[in-house]
């Protein structure tokens, strides 16, 4: 089993930088970019988003918290901070409220273009986002560039294993997830006896196993056990933000919501604090594997 230990970004990612930056979400991701970082030999420097990300987490790294209403003042703090290039990691439970953005005269002309991206899915978002960041000069970086170790082997990690009817679930939870994927809707699902039954939607995952393990209690679903939570990138993905990613939290989530296992697109979805996950999913009894979109495509 691949462990995340010794992670170090890929070279030609932060050849010629300056300075990285990091605009830091909540979750682990964004504090493990800062750390791989910082023990290789870099100083970056950290916007925190404000209601997601503390500041505690990020000891030894400059930092300065932000309202997202404050995005018009990003380019100018991180050309303050001297940084060349810049990584988006970790989640937001909200978008800005255009009403309270802080416009500065030379951005009026951005205004169009920002109100149509709120309107789109994340990824249409994100992509809006990101594209004027580069357009501002800044190299926008993926998490993954940094952290390749935490992306999700090809391979089972837990000791248990798949069924055959889990297999069936796998399939059906993929192919779902990959429609609601093209949609830009979310990048999850969850299938019982071969057929999707709960679709990612805008409360993430751990609001989908919320919803699945309430089915359970109010007898929507036959049966009190069974069934696969599979994640997976979209099919347009932004691949410089908002990989998929699962954690213990995820585990513990599925359990309550009594799944067999969780199935993630391999090296495309981050398992974060791998470790803690897999010793979590051999307690609870569930399985916890990397496998190709692609081999579950009817």
């Amino acid at each position: 089993m691949r462990m995340q230990a010794v992670t170090e970004p890929a070279t030609s990612a932060v050849a010629g930088a300056r300075r990285i930056a990091i605009v830091a979400g909540s979750g682990a991701l964004p504090v493990e970019v800062a750390q791989t970082l910082l023990r290789t030999g870099h100083h970056p420097f950290v916007i925190l988003l404000a209601e997601e990300a503390r500041a505690q987490d990020f000891e030894g790294c400059e930092t300065v918290t932000m309202a997202l209403e404050e995005f018009c003042d990003f380019v100018a703090v991180l050309r303050r901070a001297g940084a060349s290039h810049m990584i988006f990691a970790g989640g937001v439970a909200r978008r800005p409220a255009l009403s309270r953005m802080k416009w500065r005269l030379g951005m009026l002309g951005l205004l169009p273009q920002i109100a149509r991206a709120l309107t789109r899915g994340d990824d249409g978002l994100l992509r809006a986002v990101l594209d004027y960041f580069e357009a501002s000069g800044f190299r926008v970086l993926g998490a993954h560039e940094i952290v390749p170790d935490l992306l999700a082997p090809l391979q089972l990690l837990t000791r248990r294993a798949p069924s055959k009817a889990d297999e069936r679930d796998i399939a059906a939870a993929f192919q779902a997830a990959v429609t609601i994927g093209d949609l830009d809707i979310g990048q999850a699902a969850v299938a019982v006896g071969g057929r999707a039954v709960a679709l990612e939607g805008i409360e993430g995952t751990d609001g989908l196993l919320e919803r699945m393990a309430a089915m359970r209690d109010h007898g929507r679903l036959g049966g009190r056990e069974g069934g696969v939570l599979a994640k997976c990138a979209k099919p347009r993905q932004e691949m410089r933000a908002d990989l998929p990613a699962i954690g213990p939290g995820t585990v513990e989530g599925a359990h309550k919501a009594g799944l067999a296992g969780i199935a993630v697109e391999a090296d495309r979805t981050f398992i974060l604090e791998c470790s803690r996950v897999v010793q979590l999913a051999d307690e609870l009894g569930l399985f916890v594997v990397g496998r190709r979109r692609e081999d579950h495509s009817s």
